[in-house]
């Protein structure tokens, strides 16, 4: 097995986690038992994980070929997934490839075939035209969300892929809902079918947020000035309309984050990395941010626009009271609208007059190195430690990509921190550390 750490309890204590829940002690038992799985199970409960551990455990340590393809619908999925991949510390070499990055850095990666590759359709797609990498090593393939990636119009691609991959052996689809048609192209015949979607979500209340005006931003302010100082997520229908809640926001000096399919990619995982280290107890988005994202545990969603389909409200709200923790989602209507008819009998909530939310005690820096350049998550908790002088509770989650890194340091300290870190080395690299 080489490097490889194909044993559970390793992967575990790596990853922090005491135990597997119940869906994926089971969905581990499928995937080593049936060469067809259909896992459904509520966004949060650890799909990612669930299929991960033992799909690696059936990976060839000698063969130099993808051996593992994952479909997804979004680049920050495959990123998450690349994340996660990376954190458990296999020991196989796993590449995330999705558009809006150069083909020609996708080449280079796929020189050296990692044993795990995650995409996108469209880009998976163009690199098995392209013939970037072999596809005869392709032994399972994992269509991840897949009911979101026929939603965006994937079908075409995804039919391309599992037709160009003729030695596959086996097939696992995973979804948080159960209302979405498997196409004939997938191919399957008599698949395991592993269902958890009655869990995770008994504990969400839903209630609505009348406004007395058709304009319903003076409400939203109040409303988040009544919630108090807790993290939540604001959806709207629109970029437009997320640019101007954002303002409005900004004007009424309430701290928060943005994230729409318009933004820069840089952007958009800024937004969470902000999010997720407790700079930022808001989030402003559309739909993209409702399923297959990593963000922390949240207290509320607000729906400032209803979704048009039950199953992207029923999404959205399972960013909340995820497995089995209470949490509530809010509908926020002019007293006029009407509802839709999937729109349960509503329970109001008075707003009481509030103060607005306190400002995060966090604040985020980035720093000029990562992965690449040979430095740990270890390597920059002792620079921030020591150089920075740092207390333990003054110093947040980091976060490492492959050529930067992220820290969430206490905001009373940032000054203080950035002079005694900036232009500092970190293993041979002499790095810069500022403000995001």
């Amino acid at each position: 097995m080489g490097k490889s750490i194909k044993n559970q309890a390793a992967i575990l204590k790596k990853l922090g986690i005491e135990s597997l829940n119940a869906m994926q002690e089971e969905t581990q038992l499928a995937i080593h038992t049936s060469n067809e799985v259909i896992l459904l199970s509520p966004t949060g409960t650890g799909k990612t994980l669930a299929f991960l551990i033992p799909l690696v455990a059936k990976l060839d340590p000698v063969l130099e070929k993808v051996q593992a393809l994952i479909l997804v619908p979004s680049r920050e999925l495959a990123l998450q997934i690349e994340q996660v991949a990376r954190d458990m510390g296999a020991g196989f070499k796993i590449e995330a490839v999705y558009g809006g990055r150069t083909v020609s850095k996708d080449k280079l990666n796929l020189a050296h075939p990692p044993a795990i590759l995650v995409g996108t359709p469209g880009r998976v797609a163009h690199h098995l035209r392209k013939k970037s990498f072999d596809a005869a090593g392709v032994k399972h393939l994992v269509l991840d969300e897949f009911d979101k990636s026929l939603e965006v119009g994937f079908e075409e691609e995804m039919q391309a892929i599992i037709n160009a991959l003729p030695w596959l052996e086996q097939k696992i689809l995973t979804s948080a809902t159960q209302q979405a048609n498997i196409p004939s192209f997938v191919g399957l015949q008599n698949p395991l079918v592993i269902d958890h979607l009655d869990e995770g979500i008994s504990q969400l209340t839903i209630k609505s947020i009348i406004s007395p005006e058709k304009d319903k931003l003076e409400t939203l302010y109040r409303a988040l000035c009544h919630l108090g100082d807790q993290s939540g997520i604001i959806f709207c229908n629109y970029k437009d309309s997320i640019q101007r809640v954002s303002d409005y926001l900004k004007a009424h000096k309430i701290a928060h984050g943005v994230y729409y399919g318009g933004l820069e990619q840089v952007d958009r995982e800024r937004a969470l990395i902000q999010f997720r280290n407790g700079t930022h107890q808001l989030i402003i988005a559309t739909d993209l941010a409702a399923r297959g994202l990593d963000i922390p545990e949240i207290q509320f969603i607000i729906h400032y626009h209803l979704p048009n389909r039950e199953e992207e409200f029923t999404h959205r709200n399972g960013r909340t009271a995820r497995m089995h923790k209470e949490g509530t989602a809010y509908v926020l209507h002019w007293n006029e609208d009407t509802l839709p008819e999937f729109m349960p009998a509503l329970e109001e909530e008075v707003l009481k007059d509030a103060p607005p939310p306190k400002r995060s005690e966090w604040s985020t820096l980035f720093i000029s190195g990562g992965r690449k350049d040979k430095i740990s998550k270890g390597d920059i908790a002792g620079l921030f430690f020591k150089q920075g002088e740092l207390k333990h509770d003054q110093l947040g989650v980091i976060e490492l990509k492959k050529d930067c890194a992220f820290v969430a340091v206490k905001a009373d300290r940032v000054k203080y921190v950035l002079k005694m870190v900036d232009n500092q080395r970190l293993k041979k690299k002499k790095v810069r550390v500022r403000k995001l």
